[in-house]
């Protein structure tokens, strides 16, 4: 086990560039799986996550090659042994749900493990499931979800929830399925573009990328190819957050503007100011951290919704965020019932948060946060918490930082590149 001793106060300056998007990373990994020749990613991010999934896969057969100095990672899916996966590493991770969709499509089936990753509420995998089967797989659960096909054939799928990563296992099924597929009610966040464009880069016909309607023309065999993989926008938001609530300034490099408009409009209520500059994000020192209230002075609300909406995984950085603006706001997370469990915690360092039910909380700002021994429940509550703890006054103890390493890679190399006072240790338990 490791933690993290941040001592708060510090304002981050200068310079920082993201990695690699961890969502974009994992499924595109899986989308290797659809060829024997060699599939070329770069800018890959070399976290816990896809350390995982690249196990899961060496395990089936896929031989992979990471070049050495570099953010490229080599995939060949040539000699593929289909078999049962370590349940130890699926329960790590919950994108091993898509290794069924190109298994199923190519080699006729899988046998996967139930899926774990973070604890923030029932995640469903029911859509996969309904998805897959109108391509003509067939499902059978026991200890084990077992996927079976002779031959996938094109549908008309209306998914039962725009769920990102049941698009995805659908998107990579229905590529050498026969036949057109037509996905209706499709997620179309940035990760679900990039998998569809790296794809056609391999010979598959996917139209209509980045609407809710994708449609795909199957195809007999995919290629090899090459890919970018474009940049993290959790990160980045991340480290927005953490020079706001530090009185800092930074500049993010090749940030992806292009899907930040809505994040933008958003930290705008909270008084954040984010300057575009080309490709790149200018966080100023001067921000003015006042929420701005709805007409007739209403209590705002900012609530997650489906791309391109204010995503979820943002909710926690933006809860931190409000205990620092003057003000009130209520914030809804109707997705996960778990997600704002972490708030006390928040509370715990003298915020003013009222938790209203599983899904809503109100924040009422500005508060100083004091330091305090924390530990990470999942990604994203991790992330925040450093966040917080880089504001507050003393040094805070944030334990269970694997967790966080599961997304954001060698995140207290990059804070410390800024300013940050933020060391990793291991802590060591008593032997029996």
């Amino acid at each position: 086990m490791e933690k993290f001793i941040i001592r708060g106060g510090k304002p981050l300056h200068g310079t920082m560039r993201p990695s690699g998007n961890k969502n974009a990373a994992l499924p595109m990994m899986a989308a290797c799986l659809l060829t024997g020749e060699a599939v070329t990613l770069h800018n890959m991010p070399d976290i816990d996550d896809t350390r995982t999934m690249a196990l899961l896969m060496q395990s089936l057969g896929v031989e992979i090659t990471k070049v050495p100095e570099t953010s490229t990672w080599i995939f060949k899916a040539a000699h593929i042994r289909p078999k049962d996966l370590d349940p130890d590493l699926c329960r790590q991770i919950r994108a091993s749900i898509l290794l069924a969709g190109p298994m199923t499509a190519r080699f006729g089936g899988l046998s996967l493990p139930p899926p774990g990753g973070d604890v923030i509420g029932r995640r469903r995998v029911d859509t996969h499931i309904m998805a897959l089967e109108k391509l003509g797989a067939k499902f059978d659960y026991q200890e084990f979800f077992k996927f079976s096909s002779d031959g996938l054939v094109g549908a008309d799928i209306l998914l039962d929830e725009a769920s990102v990563t049941a698009t995805e296992n659908t998107v990579m099924a229905a590529v050498l399925a026969k036949g057109t597929t037509h996905i209706r009610n499709a997620a179309s966040e940035p990760h679900i573009q990039q998998l569809c464009h790296l794809l056609n880069v391999m010979g598959a016909r996917i139209k209509n990328i980045g609407s809710n309607v994708l449609t795909i023309e199957g195809v007999d065999q995919l290629h090899g190819g090459e890919f970018t993989i474009g940049p993290d926008y959790l990160e980045v938001i991340s480290f927005v957050g953490a020079t706001v609530v530090t009185g800092g300034e930074i500049r993010i490099q090749d940030a992806g503007v292009d899907y930040l408009r809505m994040i933008q409009l958003v930290l705008r209520r909270l008084g954040v100011e984010m300057i575009f500059d080309g490709d790149d994000i200018i966080v100023p020192a001067e921000q003015k951290l006042v929420i701005q209230p709805d007409l007739g002075n209403a209590i705002p609300e900012i609530s997650v919704m489906p791309w391109p909406a204010f995503p979820t995984d943002l909710m926690s950085i933006a809860i931190v965020i409000a205990t620092q603006a003057k003000g009130t706001i209520l914030f809804h997370d109707w997705m996960y019932p778990s997600r704002m469990f972490f708030i006390d915690k928040l509370v715990s360092m003298g915020a003013q948060i009222i938790l209203c039910d599983p899904h809503r909380c109100i924040v009422n700002g500005p508060t100083p946060l004091n330091a305090e021994k924390l530990d990470s429940p999942d990604i994203r509550a991790g992330i925040a918490l450093v966040i917080a703890a880089l504001s507050a006054k003393g040094e805070s103890t944030i334990r269970n930082v694997g967790q966080i390493d599961r997304g954001y890679e060698r995140i207290e190399e990059k804070l410390q590149l800024l300013g940050a006072d933020i060391v990793r240790k291991r802590t060591f338990t008593a032997a029996p």
